[in-house]
């Protein structure tokens, strides 16, 4: 979802993090605004081929999940009272890692969510005291901010190419082992989660979508299996996963009785321009009404014509149009919807409103 400058200022903030309160291992995830999914990993676990199994466990946790409504920060010892087994992939997994408590913070605002960030202690009697779960919750709204915002520039940079001509496709198991992949995906997976060379990519994301796949059907969480995220080239990707078979896999619906020990299919397309528009206003902090003008926009609709549909004076139109500008830091018409496109921008108009 970032580009690397965006990727070492997470870096940079745990680094601020450990000075503020210790932990031995973390997971930091960025997320659909809408569905919450995640993609672009940074992470520091005791071991990586246990990785597909830490996505679906943390997936199907009911306990602390980034998706509940609830404080920001949030410690496993605190929401069980203690009793840690009753967090699924605590007792499954972290368990046997010697985790002692985890601190889990939702970067969330009122145009979605942008991220959540596990940390991880080590030591059966290890716990985040009540000072350090305040010292935390003071990091949680501005780094929220940073991460709209990161997402925002994403938008003033065209896309360079590089997307995938058609779909491309993962194989997935039940367990979220890959079975088989287009040589299209690996190419994109190894741009999104680059890798040492002769290392095969680390599949994440697909990990990722799978993973809320098995949460909407054990009915944990019932946002669709699909996420957002951008590529090195420019592009937004959608994600989408859906068990072999199934009826609308684009949707990531399943089949009423759909067999769990179906595999998985993942696709991997470039967003299409709703999809990117709804990313572009929710990361700039448009107003509903600001969306609403930018999709007539989208839909090649003049002055006259936006003022008629929204019931409103060509003079609010130019005023909402200010706002929008302002917002974006863009100056006119074409340079703002070459970015929700994703194009070059070919405008050379100083400050064109109309």
């Amino acid at each position: 979802m970032e580009h690397p400058v965006e990727r070492a200022e997470r870096a940079a903030h745990l680094r601020h993090l450990r000075h503020t309160v210790r932990f031995d291992s973390y997971v930091w995830l960025l997320t659909d605004p809408v569905t919450s999914v995640g993609a672009s990993p940074l992470a520091d676990v005791p071991s990586l081929p246990d990785l597909p199994r830490l996505i679906r466990l943390k997936y199907l946790t009911e306990v602390n999940r980034w998706t509940a409504p609830d404080q920001p920060v949030t410690t496993l010892r605190r929401t069980t009272g203690g009793d840690r087994a009753l967090s699924l992939v605590w007792r499954e997994l972290q368990s046997s890692y010697d985790v002692g408590d985890v601190a889990s913070l939702t970067f969330r605002d009122d145009y979605g969510t942008w991220g959540f960030l596990d940390l991880w202690r080590s030591g059966d009697s290890a716990r985040f005291t009540d000072t350090e779960v305040r010292a935390l919750e003071r990091e949680v709204r501005p780094v929220t901010g940073v991460l709209r915002r990161a997402a925002a520039r994403t938008f003033a940079t065209p896309d360079l190419g590089g997307s995938p001509a058609g779909a491309a496709v993962l194989l997935l198991s039940p367990d979220l082992v890959v079975r088989a992949q287009t040589a299209e995906s690996a190419a994109i997976l190894q741009a999104l989660l680059p890798t040492e060379p002769g290392r095969s990519p680390v599949p994440a994301a697909a990990y990722n979508v799978g993973a809320q796949l098995l949460a909407r059907e054990a009915g944990v969480d019932p946002s669709p299996a699909t996420t957002r995220v951008h590529s090195p080239s420019g592009a937004w990707l959608t994600l989408r996963a859906a068990r072999v078979g199934t009826d609308h896999p684009h949707h990531g619906s399943e089949r009423p009785g759909a067999d769990a020990d179906s595999d998985i299919v993942v696709t991997i397309e470039t967003a299409t321009l709703a999809e990117r528009a709804d990313l572009f206003a929710r990361a700039h902090g448009l107003s509903p009404r600001e969306t609403e003008l930018l999709g007539l926009l989208l839909g090649g609709a003049d002055t006259h014509t936006v003022a008629t549909r929204l019931l409103i004076s060509e003079h609010t139109v130019q005023d909402h149009l200010k706002s929008v500008f302002a917002k974006t830091g863009v100056r006119n018409r074409r340079t703002l919807l070459a970015h929700v496109a994703g194009g070059p921008d070919t405008s050379s108009a100083p400050d064109n409103l109309t």
